[in-house]
């Protein structure tokens, strides 16, 4: 094989690697309220969460992955400059989300990725051939990199809102409760927990399928972007397997590290993270379920009593996510720089 062909087979790997590595950050986030509030066994909600992440890619649309897969413009970039940008981006993003993992920390994989790419592209082909969306954003319009902000960066705020305002209703719902009504959310985390696996396979999936589309653009394969169906299979598959071993550490972190989670505030994280998700999958907004999940528990555990959640914790966290995207950007551009001096 030729070395264009050996990187294409390389990118399709490494998409694959990272798509497990997501699912495995994700699936964390997905279940620790469920398993920290003792509502369900951990292989019952890393089984439902794995199933509706594998289902959810073949039945919404693509808005996301056109979205993350056209903001950096390859047509004034080589084969070799394309697969080593794609290449690049995509180390970048598997690499934080080792090292976030190992640490414990939840951590955003797609602000990696994207990071990543920001990184590459800029070395490879220029500022000029990234669609910023600056002016698109002056007439009111989201695209290019200010739509992956605004999904990445926006949504932790609404999900804190939701977060808040959602268990707020629950409280004034139940305020006449009795006991029993316990036993209704226990049964209905099975659906929150599936509702939200789906939100994050909808989203979250369509990512590493964007990587795809845009490698076989650069690589000629294709002649504009568009997404095959055999990528769609394989980052179900790779992130569904990446969900199904999970990351106990983040869990560890997520699931007992902010406050004491109740299976009220289990139910009201699903819902709100869910609801997040999916209103941002609509509009073709990819958001880090990793960031909705945490911003939402916050916004659960401020809603009932702000003192007893951590948040020295919380801003350990979210000081975490600051430094995801320059991190990525930097390792974009280094892993983008040696390649293109390998390859040449």
């Amino acid at each position: 094989m030729d070395l264009v062909t050996v990187l294409l087979v390389l990118v399709v790997v490494l998409v694959a690697v990272f798509d497990f590595t997501n699912g495995f950050h994700d699936a964390a986030d997905m279940v620790a309220t469920a398993i920290a509030s003792r509502a369900m066994k951990p292989g019952v909600a890393i089984g439902i969460v794995t199933f509706f992440t594998f289902v959810a890619p073949f039945t919404v649309g693509l808005a996301v992955a056109d979205t993350v897969g056209t903001f950096v413009d390859l047509s004034a970039a080589s084969t070799i400059e394309g697969e080593s940008l794609v290449i690049a981006a995509l180390l970048a993003a598997v690499s934080y989300n080792l090292v976030t993992w190992r640490l414990g920390f939840p951590s955003s994989s797609s602000n990696s990725l994207a990071g990543g790419l920001v990184g590459a592209g800029l070395y490879c082909v220029g500022s000029a051939h990234i669609t910023w969306g600056i002016e698109a954003l002056q007439h009111g319009r989201l695209e290019g990199i200010m739509k992956v902000v605004a999904g990445l960066f926006v949504s932790p705020f609404f999900g804190f809102v939701i977060g808040f305002l959602v268990m707020k209703l629950i409280f004034f719902l139940l305020r006449r409760a009795t006991v029993k009504v316990a036993r209704f959310f226990v049964v209905s985390q099975y659906v929150s927990v599936a509702w939200l696996g789906f939100s994050h396979g909808a989203n979250d999936a369509q990512k590493g399928m964007a990587v795809i589309g845009m490698i076989l653009l650069a690589s000629g394969v294709t002649t504009e972007f568009s997404i095959p169906v055999w990528a769609i299979a394989l980052c179900a598959s790779a992130i569904t397997l990446g969900t199904m071993f999970g990351g106990w550490r983040i869990i560890k972190t997520l699931g007992f590290g902010l406050f004491h989670v109740k299976v009220i505030h289990s139910v009201a994280n699903q819902l709100g993270s869910a609801l997040v998700n999916s209103i941002a999958t609509m509009i073709g907004a990819p958001t880090s379920t990793t960031q909705v999940v945490t911003a939402t528990l916050l916004g659960n555990g401020a809603a009932e009593k702000p003192q007893h959640v951590r948040w020295q914790t919380a801003r350990g966290i979210v000081a975490g996510w600051f430094l995801n995207v320059p991190v990525s950007i930097s390792l974009g551009w280094l892993y983008c720089f040696v390649f293109l001096k390998l390859w040449g």
